[in-house]
Parts: C-alpha cells; sequence; structure tokens
C-alpha cells in the first residue's frame, strides 16, 4: 500500500487522484487530518485514516501496512517543522514502511540565504539516517500564481522587483503527476532527486513573457531591496513577509535554483508546463 499525508491539499491530492488512474484504490491510503474532507477518497474505496505530525501514536495509525509513504513537508514558520518531519519520518519507519518519500525543494541546503532550504536539507539528513530507502523529491518553486512575483504590471506596465536569478517556475499540476509516476513506478528513486521545468526564467525574462501575452510593453526595473520592503509594505505587506520573499530573490541570483534536470520531463511523458503556459492560463482566468 501507498500512504500519502496532506491529501486534502492541492498538490498530494492531485498525486492520490494520479494513483487512482495507476492502481487500484485498495492499494492507495491517505493520512489526512479531517477524515470528513477525505469523504470522496473513502468511497472510492480509499483506505482514510485520521493523522497530523503533531500526534505521532496517529501517524503510526495511519501508516500501517504501508510498504511507501509520501510525506509532504510543512510550512509553518512559527512550527519546529525539522522535529515534526523527524516524527513524521519515525512513525513511518514504527509503522514497517519499506520507503519514506516526502516533498523537499530544489536547492535545498544550509547555509543559504533563503530559510526553508536549510529545513529541506536538514529533513533530508534525517530521512538518510532513518534505515530505510528514502527519496527526496526535490521540487522546483511552484508556479500557481505569479501575481505577487510580478507585482501590479497590469496597472504600471512594469515589473519592479529586486535583481534576480534563474528559476524553473514549475506547475504544481506536473509535480503531483510525477510523484504519483514515482510511486508507481518499479524503478528506484534512491535519495535526493530533482522535479523541475526545462527552462529556468529571470524577471527579465518574465517582462517578454508577459508583453507577448498582453499585447503591450512592459518593462522590468531593479529595484534597490531595502526600497523593495519599504514599497512593499506601503502596499500593505508585513515587513516580516516582505523580507521573507527578499530570501527568495538573494538566492536565486546566488545560482540556488539554477540547476536544469531533465527528469520530470521523462516522468510525464512530455515536456513540463512553460512559464508562458502558466502565465497564459493564468491570464484568462
Amino acid at each position: 500500500m501507498i500512504v500519502v499525508t496532506g491529501a486534502t491539499g492541492t498538490l498530494n491530492g492531485g498525486t492520490v487522484e494520479h494513483l487512482l488512474s495507476r492502481l487500484p484504490a485498495e492499494r492507495v491510503g491517505v493520512s489526512v487530518r479531517d477524515p470528513a474532507r477525505a469523504r470522496h477518497l473513502a468511497e472510492r474505496g480509499v483506505r482514510v485514516r485520521q493523522g497530523s505530525y503533531e500526534d505521532t501514536a496517529a501517524l503510526r495509525v495511519s501508516f500501517a501496512g504501508a510498504d511507501q509513504v509520501l510525506l509532504v513537508s510543512g510550512n509553518d514558520p512559527t512550527a519546529d517543522m525539522v522535529s515534526l518531519h523527524r516524527d513524521a519520518i519515525e512513525a513511518a519507519v514504527a509503522a514497517g514502511a519499506r520507503r519514506i518519500l516526502y516533498t523537499s525543494q530544489q536547492g535545498a541546503a544550509f547555509g543559504g540565504p533563503y530559510p526553508p532550504a536549510a529545513v529541506h536539507a536538514a529533513t533530508e539528513e534525517i530521512l538518510a539516517g532513518s534505515g530505510v530507502a528514502w527519496t527526496s523529491l526535490r521540487y522546483g518553486f511552484f508556479g500557481h500564481s505569479f501575481d505577487a512575483l510580478l507585482g501590479p504590471w497590469r496597472e504600471t506596465g512594469v515589473i519592479a522587483a529586486p535583481d534576480d536569478g534563474p528559476v524553473p517556475w514549475t506547475a504544481p499540476a506536473d509535480l503531483s503527476e510525477a510523484a504519483a509516476a514515482v510511486l508507481s513506478s518499479d524503478r528506484s528513486f534512491d535519495g535526493a532527486v530533482t522535479l523541475v521545468a526545462e527552462e529556468a526564467v529571470t524577471l527579465d525574462d518574465f517582462a517578454g513573457i508577459v508583453s507577448e501575452l498582453s499585447g503591450r510593453s512592459v518593462e522590468r526595473v531593479v529595484v534597490d531591496d531595502e526600497q523593495w520592503v519599504a514599497d512593499q509594505e506601503a502596499r500593505g505587506v508585513p515587513e516580516q513577509a516582505a523580507r521573507f520573499t527578499l530570501t527568495m530573490f538573494r538566492a536565486t541570483r546566488e545560482g540556488y535554483f539554477a540547476e536544469r534536470d531533465p527528469l520530470l520531463g521523462e516522468l510525464l511523458g512530455r515536456a513540463p508546463r512553460s512559464v508562458a503556459d502558466q502565465l497564459a492560463a493564468q491570464m484568462r482566468a
């Protein structure tokens, strides 16, 4: 059995849907905070059990009988996510899982400017020492919405943001599908694997794409880091949130997310959605 956590969310919920297109429902289980939200899965034959990273006893029960467990990474900035991830990994080991998979992020590393990268790197270290086979799915940055990244370009004709570097913005739907392919494959994916879109783009590239899609000229303007934070605060963004986003810009220009890898396309059997594809869909919505 494959047990998936976070299955009522968009990302791992999509993975469950793809698993159900590949495998009989009785081979799929989910561990969710609120089983009522997964009733639609139970009605299709999926095993639904309650579990959360804060309750290791419940996690062990929800993981029981699993050959593979897919752990979604937490993103609560107020929580000790490394400890919670450790608890979830230990629960999966105690339940007898033969392989643990984890939704990590491209650029996982210690000592960089982007704080979540260290959380992912620490979690990968725990996985490596768990005593069971493991796979860390290093996802590219999600391209689910570019509004916060690009700012009010529709009104201003300008993308004003700090200096940046290349990022392979990746469609979450592609990542959900790829995770299901990994989970259901006869091939072993050991250690960290990188799943990213084919092209890494900068905000200069975005300006060109937006100009072409909108039929108007959009300019990219580089803004000083501190000025950008002040501008964000003036628009109502809390300073802490703005400074967190700034760490992402700093990581991009230091090359933390520039790595290219063809694996995502190989798993999908097609080219991943491009930034232009994703942006066009968002502009139509």
